[in-house]
C-alpha cells in the first residue's frame, strides 16, 4: 500500500460570511434611517399606507385589515430580511445569539423612540412584530443552510464511494492481467503428465451427474 502524503488544507470560503455581513450591515443601516428619522411625516408613510390599502382592498382583502393591521405586517416584513442575513452571518450553531440580538434590537429601536424622537412613540406590539419578523427570517436563513449542509455531505459522500468502486474496480482488473487463467479441461488432457498420477495410475474424473 503507497504512503499517502497530506499537503496543507485547502483554504475556507469566507464568501458567504462577508457577503451575508456587507448585506446585513446595509441593511441595518436602511432599518435605523427608516425607524429613527425624525419627522416621519416627511417620508410619506401614511400615503404609501393608503394606497397599499386600498389596491389590498380591491383584491378581496377584508376591510377590517386597516392601518392597525398593516402596520403590524410591515413590521414584521422589514425585520425578516434583518433575521435572514443575520442567520447567514453568524455560525451555523451561533442561532442562539441571533435569537437574543433581534428582540434586543427591537427593544432598542422602540426605547429610543420613546425616549429621543418626540414625533414618535413606541409599543410592545412593535417590538412583538419585529421580534416575529426577524425570527421567521431566522427559521428560513438555519432551514436554507441545514439544506445546503446535507446536500455538501450527500455530495461528498457519494464522491468518496465513486473513488473507492473505481480503486476496486482497477485492482480487479490488474489481478486478472497478473494471474494466469487455469487451462481448460481439453488443455489439460493433451499435457504431458496429465494420465499419469503420483502413483503411476490415470486420475479419475467426478463427472457432475444429474438425476
Amino acid at each position: 500500500m503507497s504512503d499517502i502524503t497530506l499537503g496543507p488544507p485547502p483554504p475556507r470560503s469566507h464568501a458567504r460570511l462577508w457577503i451575508a455581513t456587507l448585506l446585513l450591515a446595509v441593511y441595518t443601516a436602511f432599518v435605523l434611517l427608516v425607524t429613527m428619522w425624525p419627522n416621519p411625516s416627511q417620508l410619506d408613510f401614511g400615503g404609501i399606507a393608503d394606497r397599499v390599502l386600498r389596491v389590498l382592498h380591491r383584491f378581496g382583502v377584508p376591510e377590517r385589515f386597516d392601518f392597525s393591521a398593516l402596520e403590524f405586517t410591515a413590521n414584521i416584513g422589514m425585520f425578516v430580511p434583518l433575521g435572514f442575513l443575520l442567520g447567514l452571518a453568524l455560525p451555523r450553531r451561533g442561532w442562539w445569539v441571533a435569537a437574543i440580538l433581534l428582540p434586543g434590537f427591537a427593544g432598542f429601536i422602540e426605547v429610543t423612540q420613546g425616549l429621543a424622537l418626540e414625533s414618535r412613540f413606541s409599543t410592545l406590539s412593535d417590538v412583538a412584530a419585529n421580534t416575529i419578523g426577524g425570527y421567521l427570517g431566522l427559521l428560513l436563513a438555519m432551514t436554507m443552510r441545514a439544506l445546503i449542509y446535507k446536500r455538501d455531505q450527500t455530495v461528498i459522500e457519494r464522491e468518496i464511494w465513486e473513488r473507492n468502486a473505481a480503486y476496486v474496480r482497477a485492482r480487479e482488473e490488474l489481478r486478472r492481467r497478473h494471474e494466469p487463467e487455469p487451462p481448460d479441461l481439453a488443455t489439460q488432457i493433451l499435457e504431458p503428465g496429465f494420465w499419469t498420477g503420483p502413483r503411476g495410475e490415470a486420475p479419475t474424473l467426478k463427472l457432475p451427474m444429474t438425476r
